[in-house]
């Protein structure tokens, strides 16, 4: 017998909507509203409300936090200032990536890490695994918020009208605290569909209350509530990558183009960090002659390609494999990301195909992001 999907504090308010609700990640979550089409284009062209309280919050604090999160993440977190936040990796011994995060710096001697909701126990228990012989306290706030998104260009205006906080200077991936709607927050400038926006995290008490007032605000502003569906067609056209999918334990930072994240100069802990000797060997790798590289792959015709589908080359030989894939509501046709031959991952490559239910569909090879927002 299986445990029943967890329920999110707006999960009356999906159920009203009319969403149709999927289990993710152990959560009941909405998938969609109407047309998930529609919700797209309403993100990249006016806004969209997203429910994200499946993810997960993790509170590191102590004298030492700033030295145990330098060693057990990737990244250069002691160097984040208070206000801020930064995108980074836990990677196991071998150098597999465990998760994708972003930590904020709330304060001088407390974080806020945010897990992916399929990793947050697995983040979780990394994290209290490493913290041994540090003067620092792991908290595990999951229960403690639920989590809004107002995403798109309208999202800056919709959101003034409801707050007094200083948005004009709040900076991509910074953060503040602040009342939205009479409702305490934080306040990040952040998300996870290559427009700007806010996340909210709030009380989860708060939630249906704010999820109300942002709906009536943006209601001028063809602000629409959004599923996972959307958000997922919307992170593809931005080239971000999903865990599961473009990063795994098989995977490091590295082989997924994303060598930038592992700073290796760190002031802390001697430079030290789990995983540092395997991910200098990765970054070597990739130095010099990466095995294969992470592309886009735009169709050529109407067939959707879907993660596992096997990319080709001309003659057959198998060259690759799609780790994402989706009908492009923005470019109008099918696109994907995938893992091929570092010999075919130079955009305009020809004769590339994907194979589809054993047709093989002609793909154009493409630089990521396949859609970057006007600024």
């Amino acid at each position: 017998m299986t445990d029943a999907p967890r329920r999110t504090a707006l999960d009356a308010t999906h159920r009203a909507l009319g969403a149709t609700m999927t289990d993710f990640a152990g959560w009941d979550m909405p998938l969609r509203y109407a047309s998930e089409r529609d919700e797209h284009v309403a993100v990249r062209t006016r806004a969209g409300l997203f429910d994200l309280s499946h993810m997960g919050e993790i509170t590191v604090t102590g004298p030492q936090a700033a030295d145990l999160l330098d060693y057990a993440l990737v990244g250069n977190i002691g160097g984040v200032k208070p206000g801020r936040a930064r995108y980074t990796m836990i990677c196991d011994a071998a150098g597999g990536i465990l998760d994708d995060l972003i930590v904020y710096r709330l304060a001088d001697l407390e974080y806020m890490v945010v897990a992916n909701a399929s990793n947050a126990q697995v983040v979780l228990d990394a994290l209290t695994a490493r913290a041994g012989g540090f003067d620092a306290a792991i908290r595990d706030d999951r229960d403690a918020y639920a989590l809004l998104a107002v995403q798109g260009p309208e999202s800056p205006g919709i959101l003034k009208s409801l707050t007094d906080a200083d948005l004009d200077g709040l900076k991509y991936y910074a953060g503040l605290p602040g009342t939205v709607a009479g409702v305490d927050a934080l306040i990040a400038r952040t998300g996870y569909t290559g427009e700007d926006g806010f996340e909210l995290f709030v009380r989860p008490a708060d939630a249906a209350a704010l999820w109300a007032a942002l709906t009536e605000a943006g209601k001028d502003a063809g602000l629409v509530p959004c599923g996972l569906s959307c958000r997922d067609t919307l992170r593809l056209e931005a080239g971000m990558p999903l865990y599961g999918h473009e990063l795994t334990t098989a995977t490091t930072p590295f082989d997924a183009g994303l060598g930038r994240v592992v700073k290796f100069e760190k002031t802390t802990n001697g430079g030290a960090f789990v995983g540092r000797d395997a991910l200098a060997a990765a970054a070597a790798r990739a130095e010099a002659s990466p095995p294969r590289k992470l592309v886009g792959l735009a169709a050529k015709g109407r067939r959707v390609p879907r993660a596992g589908y096997q990319v080709v080359a001309a003659d057959g030989t198998v060259i690759g494999e799609v780790t994402s894939g989706a009908p492009s509501p923005t470019l109008g046709k099918p696109i994907a990301i995938a893992y091929v031959d570092a010999a075919y991952a130079e955009p305009g490559t020809e004769g590339v195909a994907v194979d589809i239910r054993g047709s093989h569909e002609a793909y154009d090879v493409v630089a990521l992001p396949f859609y970057k927002r006007q600024k």
